[in-house]
């Protein structure tokens, strides 16, 4: 027998192209190699940028998007949107606030009424899509409406302006902002807690979507919902939870924001929602649903701190950001729907 032939019965010929084959399949491929473009991009034209204290501050502009990215990433893979997530990180942090100083209660008694606040709207978004079967864009939208309205008009109602009291000097708040808005130092590099709370999100998320039953789940009702539903998956409790995640993160980027600012600013969040969907979509998740990854929305959050960063550290004019961002997005989208195809297809 031939040495090709030995090395064909082996399998030695198909290992590296199988391998190549997978790796080219991975939903966060693009997100990887995009993170590493743009990063050498802003290494070469931005000397501040290499600097330990520019990547704590370009760290901690990912993380404040890496948050919400987790678990909208994780809602579209289901084949959903959420309009809403960025008011709601808004509402979770006004909550929060008013609660706490309106009843001159412990800071705690505020968080909690805000962690059950934003998990009862999430609940209320899948209970509602569940129920009438709308698009979950007309469902979020109109949630988006109300809170946006609520923020503002409860906040006048209460406070008499469009800003929340100072509830710097109230029992419970150094606590609070220990764990939300904290900052360690670590070889120079200033860590805040955000970073702690994405990278935990990320592990978690990682962890139910590519190694439990509900992974499955969220790939099978963004996949298919009726075919999904056909095989006894419950698909209108599977949408819930993942709406219940995304109001879990908007409840702790919410608190980040109080406990590290004391007041909040009742019209902020207005948009945020688009740049969470931006980095999902970076990262490898398909409009479609279905497909995606949560590595990838870090990935994706990721690009979207170093420019943010890398575009002031270079001195560049800050208004093309928005096209850089759009740029990105229809590349992403224009790459993922390209390796999709491509996985589905299998070797050749």
């Amino acid at each position: 027998m031939s040495t090709p032939d030995l090395l064909a019965r082996d399998g030695l010929l198909d290992d590296r192209p199988a391998a190549l084959r997978r790796l080219l399949a991975r939903p966060e491929l693009g997100s990887l190699i995009a993170a590493v473009a743009v990063f050498a991009v802003f290494a070469a034209v931005a000397e501040p940028f290499l600097r330990v204290s520019s990547m704590g501050t370009v760290l901690y502009a990912a993380s404040t998007i890496g948050i919400m990215a987790v678990p909208v990433s994780l809602l579209m893979i289901g084949g959903e949107f959420d309009l809403s997530a960025g008011v709601l990180v808004t509402t979770a942090a006004l909550t929060s606030s008013m609660v706490s100083y309106q009843f001159t209660a412990v800071t705690w008694v505020g968080v909690l009424v805000s962690l059950a606040t934003t998990l009862a709207i999430g609940w209320f978004n899948g209970w509602m899509l569940g129920r009438t079967r709308l698009p979950s864009f007309i469902v979020t939208l109109g949630t988006f409406l109300m809170l946006t309205g609520a923020n503002l008009g409860v906040t006048k109602a209460i406070s008499g302006t469009v800003s929340t009291r100072s509830i710097a000097d109230m029992e419970g708040f150094a606590s609070c902002r220990w764990l939300f808005a904290s900052e360690v130092t670590i070889g120079g590099l200033a860590i805040k807690a955000t970073v702690w709370w994405w990278l935990g999100l990320l592990v978690v998320g990682s962890w139910v979507l590519l190694r439990t039953r509900f992974g499955n789940w969220i790939f099978a009702v963004g996949g298919d919902a009726d075919a999904a539903r056909a095989v006894g998956v419950p698909v209108a409790r599977t949408k819930t939870l993942l709406y219940l995640g995304v109001g879990f993160g908007a409840w702790v980027l919410g608190q980040h924001l109080l406990f590290s600012f004391d007041t909040v600013q009742s019209g902020e969040g207005v948009g945020n929602e688009l740049i969470y969907i931006v980095a999902a979509v970076i990262g490898g998740c398909l409009i479609t649903g279905g497909y995606g990854s949560v590595v990838g929305s870090a990935l994706g959050a990721l690009i979207f701190g170093m420019a943010s960063k890398g575009i002031i550290y270079a001195q560049w004019n800050p208004d093309w950001f928005k096209f850089f961002l759009g740029a990105m997005l229809l590349l992403a989208a224009l790459l993922n729907a390209y390796v999709k195809r491509r996985a589905e297809r299998g070797p050749r």
